[in-house]
């Protein structure tokens, strides 16, 4: 069966008081990689230790740029402890072309540092990067022109936008590294995987084809972060040829 990571957003529910039972759930449901979102102030040997024990690949960090500015030596000797090499900025605010100018200078000059130690950091989109900033600024257009950075492409994000997510992928597809499964309704409200309008079949297929990386993130925590995301898996088995 086709390999898939979960980002651990999706567990949220569980992740701050038991990150080591969300592990190991995940790694019950069939997942192989998870990609966190905060780590709790768990030491990373011990994040390691468990990672080993349930046999989950560390995929990515949704991490903010603050960290990376705050305490960049610390960040990235976390990230090597726990044997992840792709940090992922999970947003920012960039509504004014200030920000945004603000932004690139410092993802130009933190991406040649983070490469140097072997680490790849990438953006995740979230709907508003594809809509004109208070300066009149398209920001995902801009982040592609004026920095480096790979992406990691949040496909119901994208389509929430009005973006056809599979064409976006084909067109950046140098760029992206990592695809988020994400299904929902359209705007803030997110469905299981299957349950939404989102091209979801459709971005895995191109996502196979050009051998990208998949993560399920599923929001909605109905009835809980560990059955939707049991959930989706069941509906990806569905996919499978």
């Amino acid at each position: 069966m086709t390999e898939y990571g979960l980002q651990l957003y999706s567990l949220r529910d569980v992740t701050d008081k038991d990150l080591e039972g969300a592990l190991r759930a995940v790694s019950e449901i069939g997942y192989k990689a998870v990609e966190f979102a905060g780590f709790f102030g768990h030491p990373a040997e011990e994040v390691h230790s468990w990672l080993e024990k349930y046999h989950l690949c560390p995929i990515g960090t949704h991490t903010g740029l603050q960290p990376l500015l705050d305490d960049f030596d610390g960040t990235v000797a976390y990230h090597k402890a726990i044997e992840c090499y792709n940090l992922i900025i999970p947003g920012h605010d960039l509504s004014t072309r200030e920000k945004l100018d603000t932004f690139i200078d410092q993802v130009n000059e933190l991406q040649p540092r983070l490469a140097a130690e072997g680490i790849t950091l990438m953006y995740h989109n979230h709907s508003h990067e594809f809509f004109p900033n208070k300066d009149g600024l398209l920001i995902h257009n801009e982040l592609v022109r004026r920095t480096n950075l790979l992406f990691e492409i949040d496909t119901y994000w994208a389509f929430a936008a009005g973006q056809d997510p599979v064409q976006l992928v084909k067109r950046l597809k140098d760029r992206v590294r990592l695809i988020h499964l994400k299904d929902g309704a359209g705007g803030h409200e997110g469905r299981w995987l299957g349950k939404g309008s989102a091209p979801v079949a459709k971005v895995r297929r191109l996502a196979l084809k050009l051998g990208l990386a998949m993560i399920v993130e599923s929001e909605g925590l109905r009835p809980s972060g560990i059955e939707e995301a049991a959930g989706c898996f069941e509906y990806l088995k569905t996919l499978e040829d």
